[in-house]
């Protein structure tokens, strides 16, 4: 059965989505699902724009093999190796054996070793900048390693203006029907569910994604496709300014208070914190609790604000496990621009405030 959209009369979405799947790369809650996204180009030369995971495997097949019409693709272009968008390379070079891959040098590195398939005369090795003609459309190749892998790259099909940009400008959350973002009305909130995909997978790499940027800034975007999420369509200067944004660290006006607590008494101690905050007039302020709600939620929200204020009781003579794990998170987050403050709570043994200070000193460096 097959589910395909058209995103211009010649280039169309075959991807699909799983709402089966608990937990993004066994790691991060998606309730709504997730789309992998896969793209096919009909002109005098097919493309098929990366691949999918192996939990679509059927559904994308089908869309594809529906797509092609009976034609054999000329290309395979691979922007990301990672497996939720690669998974069916072997497949298709098996079902295609006339299909050629394209990808760069560190594409093909990783290949050999995901895959145990002969490429030979197979490839075709690009470099920024270098086009592939298909004919009425041109795909021109640019190059942005570390964001958030470091064979990643994006595509730029120049006659409809269209950026295959791999996991960039992604967002978790199933497609229900809509492919393009103006379509619905948002049931997820994608904008919140971009910045939490972006915070917990991307945002490490903040200067990749800048430079990324700078080589995106001259081009015209009418369309942006990721490989997860919606197809960006309308708004894209708004999407393009958030990224910009969040790789930059900027942060807006407000508060962010996690805390850990055994009994409710540290709990009682961050409700005073965070009253406290609000008499000073501090409009937005978020409250965790760091062992019930997931730390990708936090971490997402501690990119967007500038404040962040943790507390902790002692425990077995160090600092409450969930906290400590979250502050380690945070530290390999390497987040910037942040103002932080802490408080703890014990009864016989008074560690915690110390530990949060150590993990600040030596691995957060926020302004105290």
């Amino acid at each position: 059965m097959q589910n395909i959209r058209n995103i211009t009369d010649k280039i169309l979405w075959v991807g699909a989505s799983d709402r089966r799947l608990h937990l993004f790369e066994n790691m991060f809650p998606v309730p709504d699902g997730v789309a992998y996204n896969s793209y096919v180009i009909l002109d005098e030369k097919t493309a098929i724009m990366d691949t999918a995971d192996s939990s679509v495997t059927r559904q994308y097949l089908e869309n594809l093999t529906a797509a092609l019409g009976g034609r054999q693709p000329d290309y395979l272009v691979v922007n990301h190796m990672e497996p939720d968008h690669c998974a069916d390379i072997a497949e298709l070079a098996r079902l295609y054996p006339s299909m050629q891959i394209v990808g760069n040098q560190k594409t093909f590195g990783l290949m050999n070793q995901f895959y145990n398939m002969d490429l030979e005369g197979r490839t075709v090795a690009v470099k920024e900048g270098d086009v592939l003609d298909l004919g009425e459309h041109k795909l021109t190749f640019v190059m942005a390693p570390m964001v958030h892998w470091p064979e990643a790259m994006m595509t730029y099909e120049s006659t409809h203006k269209i950026l295959f940009s791999a996991d960039a400008f992604g967002s978790f959350g199933a497609l229900d029907g809509a492919v393009f973002n103006d379509e619905n009305l948002d049931p997820h909130g994608l904008h919140s569910e971009m910045r939490r995909y972006y915070s917990n997978i991307v945002g490490k790499y903040g200067t990749p994604v800048q430079n990324a940027l700078k080589k995106l800034s001259g081009l015209q975007i009418n369309y942006i496709c990721s490989t997860h999420g919606p197809v960006w369509h309308e708004n894209i200067d708004r999407v393009v300014k958030l990224y910009d944004r969040m790789s930059r660290y900027e942060t807006d006006p407000g508060l962010v208070i996690c805390y850990g607590t055994m009994y409710g008494n540290t709990e009682r101690a961050a409700e005073v914190v965070a009253a406290a905050a609000s008499r000073a007039g501090l409009k937005d302020i978020v409250m965790y609790n760091v062992s019930k709600t997931h730390h990708s939620y936090i971490i997402r929200d501690v990119f967007r604000y500038r404040g962040l204020i943790v507390g902790a009781p002692t425990y077995n003579a160090g600092l409450y496990h969930e906290m400590e794990v979250l502050l380690s998170e945070l530290a390999g987050k390497d987040i910037k621009n942040h103002c932080m403050g802490w408080f703890g709570s014990y009864a016989w043994a008074g560690k915690a405030v110390a530990k949060i200070k150590e993990w600040n000193d030596t691995r957060l460096h926020y302004e105290a």
